[in-house]
């Protein structure tokens, strides 16, 4: 489903969307938008930020896509751009990090679990630079405010699936590290720092403190620190690069279960390494996106998105850290047999 979205800053409300492009562009523009093409091609990202200021100051937003640029006016009397649909906030991910770590959390329905995961964030400052992505993923109960201004805020109209939001955060994602963070956790200390660390290690494509392992690729189980088969959403962290490579999550889970082992396969698959740093000052509390579910509805879409997993990566045991042994049959040997 394809919603329309805004962008803002400090909890601000979305704006209307802007329908349609602009028959023509202005000379100035074009002129503008094929310069800032020419610095982005050099990688020259300092000129290409100054020329897309420079947009901005016309009144036009610049947007990016693989066929190339083009730009839609800004809203008068807005402070930031709003959009016709996703496709049109463009991945910042070709682009080199700006900073050390970026947090991205959707908010749907859990206004009081936002609410305390921003406030435990400034509670606690982190020993890390990073930016705090919201995706506002069509929440009822609004948002909570943002004191300190430190929030930028990905407005979604009409609700999309997990994986879709979860991806317009990780698109924006200005970080050399970017986090996933459940709004059902709440951090009690600086967990971000001793989190990057683990990407000291060049090999680390995805980390967090809650991983798991598996024998057959079936059933998965907590694991100690180290290397893991994946790492749990909850607080998942990944390499810019390796994002860059795997895209994000897959658009088909809808759900969020069983998304964050497809994610990490994936990361895996393309050579990276998995690792569980071990426990962080982080708390988990009730998850509402499961608890709000009818049991039968929850298993239902879990069951959904492991065959999905299963799809993907059921026969790619070279993965397994520790496969289990199979005999002749190809089964596992030391299952019990009919």
């Amino acid at each position: 489903m394809v919603g329309r979205l805004g962008v803002a800053h400090h909890g601000l409300p979305a704006h209307d969307t802007v329908s349609g492009e602009p028959s023509s562009l202005p000379d100035p523009v074009r002129s503008l938008l094929d310069k800032r093409a020419a610095a982005r091609a050099a990688r020259d990202w300092e000129t290409a930020d100054a020329l897309r200021d420079e947009l901005r100051e016309l009144g036009w937003e610049p947007i990016d896509s693989p066929a190339g640029s083009t730009a839609r006016p800004l809203l008068a009397g807005a402070e930031t751009a709003s959009y016709a649909d996703d496709a049109d906030l463009a991945s910042l991910l070709d682009e080199p990090a700006a900073l050390p770590g970026s947090l991205v959390a959707v908010v749907e329905d859990e206004f009081a679990d936002a609410q305390r995961l921003l406030a435990a964030l400034q509670r606690h400052p982190q020993a890390v630079q990073h930016e705090v992505l919201l995706v506002a993923n069509a929440p009822a109960g609004g948002l909570p405010p943002d004191p300190d201004g430190v929030t930028t805020v990905l407005h979604v109209a009409e609700r999309l699936g997990w994986a879709d939001a979860v991806n317009l955060g990780l698109r924006r994602s200005r970080g050399a590290v970017v986090v996933l963070l459940d709004t059902s956790v709440e951090p009690e200390g600086d967990f971000l720092g001793p989190l990057l660390a683990a990407f000291d290690d060049p090999r680390v494509g995805v980390a967090g403190p809650w991983g798991v392992t598996s024998d057959d690729g079936r059933e998965f189980g907590q694991a100690p620190a180290g290397e893991v088969d994946a790492v749990l959403g909850y607080c998942l962290a990944i390499r810019r690069e390796a994002l860059r490579g795997v895209g994000g999550f897959d658009h088909r889970f809808r759900f969020y279960r069983n998304a964050d082992l497809d994610l990490s396969f994936a990361v895996r698959a393309g050579g990276w390494a998995a690792v569980a740093t071990g426990p962080l000052p982080l708390v988990r509390h009730e998850h509402r996106g499961w608890t709000a579910l009818e049991p039968a509805e929850r298993d239902r879409l879990s069951k959904r998105n492991f065959y999905r997993f299963l799809k993907h990566w059921g026969d790619r045991r070279d993965l397994l850290l520790h496969p289990a042994p199979l005999d002749e049959r190809g089964r596992r040997a030391d299952a019990t047999q009919p």
